[in-house]
């Protein structure tokens, strides 16, 4: 049985203001096997080599095709929408405003 994947558009870093690199779609294997601490090193591995395989898709549906085509079992994650507010430097100094403004 094939692993099951993860078909997502990746947000964007909490560090980072643009949209750059987030217009892609991923499809991620999810975790098959568990991890273990190796006992002289501690390193964290695992035997499950296809977690670490992150395919990138430039659409939805090439990375549906892709995982249909090749009989992978997956689920699609649909972004959440962003909600922009408009915020202007102007609105410090309002005379409505509704605290009072300091440094």
């Amino acid at each position: 049985m094939a692993a099951k994947a993860r078909i997502f558009q990746q947000p964007k870093n909490a560090m980072q203001s643009g949209q750059a690199g987030t217009q892609e779609w991923i499809l991620e294997f999810e975790q098959s096997a568990p991890r273990k601490a190796d006992n002289l090193m501690g390193w964290i591995g695992s035997n499950d080599t296809q977690a670490q395989v992150r395919l990138k898709f430039d659409s939805q549906a090439e990375a549906v095709a892709y995982a249909e085509r090749n009989e992978v079992p997956f689920v699609v994650e649909l972004p959440q929408a962003r909600r922009i507010r408009p915020k202007a430097y102007a609105d410090n100094f309002r005379n409505d405003r509704p605290e009072n403004w300091t440094h």
